[in-house]
């Protein structure tokens, strides 16, 4: 899948990944998609009820290596 954005928040600790997910998604159109590395184990619980939350849509969310996961979120409108 194609992303418009990218977020590395690999080596931040909660709840940074999630507070620069939100900024960087204020910068997008609703629909597009960003990308977010995090390598911080709470963020397996936090991106999910983040974008429940927020109303963006979380389109995959995979490890790419251990410990570092992908989370591809649409941006809601």
């Amino acid at each position: 899948m194609q992303w418009d954005a990218e977020l590395d928040a690999r080596g931040l600790l909660c709840p940074l990944p999630v507070l620069k997910a939100r900024k960087r998604l204020t910068a997008l159109a609703p629909g597009q998609v960003l990308r977010v590395l995090a390598d911080d184990p709470a963020a397996l619980v936090d991106v999910p009820h983040f974008c429940a939350e927020q109303g963006h849509g979380l389109v995959a969310q995979r490890e790419v290596a251990h410990p570092e996961h992908e989370y591809l979120i649409r941006k809601g409108g």
